[in-house]
């Protein structure tokens, strides 16, 4: 699931837990004190502020079909660990806030899924709220996402006359007789289109702005097809109130019924087919420390092909050699359970204790490699210490594991061996505070650096040499130990591109599978 913050995303994902029996009551985003909270944001800080900081996973049943959710950030401050977590997924559901229509996370988010040509599903959430003309929203859509647009339902009235949804394709009213936030709710079932019966429990002035906006859309608008859905040149738009409760079963029946099934992965050597039979995945996630009573690290695996059982023993690329998966788990935010078996399309957990990092593959005996993922360069820089200075050494642990995880860019300096941290967006210096004082019990500070960026260095090992000879108090190595070049200004970039031809300062790490 992708959207721009506060658009109902993680409340979306409640609800599909919801129906699918997963849970017994939806929890808020924003609950107070003794209310039931959500389960896909779980630390601390995402509760406190509202807000999605780290992508979490969730498998469930629905009907006849299993789901494997990912609940992503929303906050441009997190987008790398986003853009991970869509590298193992197969298909999107993006939500928009019918107020507001395409923001601009919203848009960013959706190009990189246009990079893997992802399906991708429209779900216009809040209409119990007073809404933007729909006809305006769905041409914005298609004109700054460059992408059809086509509804396969329509809300009946929005704000406090938002009556219920029209299911395109099932030719049927739902028209809704309660809205208990957080359960679902009582509705009416109308069959037929021009069914008289539907005036019975809608105002008609309602009901005819209704076929006003319907006849024009889907006048205008092209028709669904399945193929141009799952080539990624179409987005289907589903209507309703995630909060309470309104469309959600309609689009999760449609998921069930469009959603593609796991698909193809492609390595350095050749394409990975979802039916091998041979088990093969890579790792997109580490996260530490999700119960804070143990120091717990567990990696997510998808697994692109072969039915998984627990206690296989599988190979792991980077180490070279055989590991035993004895202990895998399946996902529901911060709960997890064991799981016997699993197959491809499925996230599962693998406790380790430093053996798998982002990127790893591992499988059935085959060293393959999947395409890269990246890491970008930092943007904001700033050095991080601990007041105390015997717990130097816990803060070396703690920043490593949150480099393991993704969560900030860790360099030390090469003349005065102290700590950089290198972030995306000032948010993440807070969650990183914040999770050092909660897990590790450390008070750190930070200073401003002259840093502007990173740079990583690539190419003959002599002319790096000579280079890290001359910029020494610019550099720094990395979590990995790889070299990095930490200029002041552009004019540093300028001059070493021109005066180290031989060198790549690349600004882009790359994750190996």
């Amino acid at each position: 699931m992708i959207s721009h913050p506060d658009a109902g995303k993680t409340t979306l994902t409640e609800k599909f837990l919801l129906f699918g029996g997963a849970i017994n009551q939806a929890g808020k985003v924003k609950a107070k004190d003794g209310a039931l909270k959500t389960r896909s944001d779980f630390m601390k800080m995402e509760r406190d502020r509202g807000i999605s900081i780290s992508s979490s996973a969730m498998s469930f049943n629905y009907k006849s079909s299993w789901f494997n959710l990912v609940d992503t950030p929303g906050h441009s401050d997190f987008s790398e660990d986003t853009y991970r977590a869509l590298s193992a997924v197969d298909s999107s559901i993006m939500i928009i806030d019918g107020a507001k229509g395409v923001e601009s996370q919203t848009k960013k988010l959706f190009e990189v899924c246009r990079l893997r040509d992802m399906p991708i599903i429209t779900f216009c959430n809040k209409m119990d709220r007073e809404s933007r003309e729909l006809i305006e929203i769905i041409d914005e859509i298609q004109e700054m996402l460059a992408i059809d647009v086509t509804p396969l339902s329509w809300p009946i009235g929005s704000g406090s006359n938002f009556s219920g949804v029209y299911n395109i394709l099932r030719k049927e009213f739902e028209i809704f007789k309660t809205t208990p936030k957080s359960n679902k709710v009582d509705k009416v079932i109308i069959s037929g289109l021009h069914n008289k019966e539907v005036y019975d429990h809608v105002d008609s002035e309602i009901m005819k702005k209704f076929f006003d906006e319907f006849n024009l859309a889907t006048g205008l608008l092209p028709k669904f097809t399945r193929k141009d859905f799952l080539d990624g040149t179409l987005s289907p738009i589903f209507f309703g109130s995630a909060l309470n409760s309104i469309g959600v079963d309609h689009l999760m029946d449609s998921i069930c019924e469009m959603a593609p099934s796991p698909g193809n992965f492609e390595t350095e050597s050749r394409t990975v087919l979802a039916t091998e039979n041979k088990v093969s995945g890579f790792v997109f996630k580490i996260q530490a420390n999700t119960d804070t009573k143990h120091r717990d690290r567990v990696a997510f695996l998808r697994l692109s092909s072969g039915h998984f059982r627990k206690g296989m023993k599988l190979y792991h690329s980077r180490l070279d050699k055989n590991i035993t998966v004895s202990n895998p788990v399946m996902f529901l935010g911060q709960n997890r359970d064991t799981t016997e078996d699993a197959y491809a399309g499925d996230i599962i957990g693998i406790p380790n204790h430093g053996i798998l990092r982002i990127g790893d593959t591992l499988s059935e005996g085959e060293k393959i490699k999947f395409k890269n993922l990246p890491s970008f360069a930092p943007e904001i820089l700033k050095s991080v210490s601990c007041p105390d200075p015997l717990k130097s050494k816990h803060l070396d642990k703690a920043l490593s594991q949150f480099a393991e995880e993704g969560l900030a860019s860790v360099f030390k300096t090469l003349i005065s061996s102290s700590w950089i941290i290198g972030v995306i967006g000032q948010l993440q210096f807070d969650v990183l505070k914040s999770r050092i004082e909660t897990e590790y019990g450390l008070p750190i500070r930070y200073e401003k650096t002259n840093f502007i960026t990173a740079r990583w260095l690539i190419g003959e090992k002599k002319s790096i040499e000579e280079f890290i000879d001359k910029n020494r108090e610019q550099i720094a190595i990395d979590n990995d130990g790889k070299d990095v070049f930490l200029p002041r200004i552009q004019w540093d970039i300028d001059r070493a591109i021109k005066d180290y031809p031989n060198i790549e300062l690349k600004n882009v790490k790359t994750f190996s599978f």
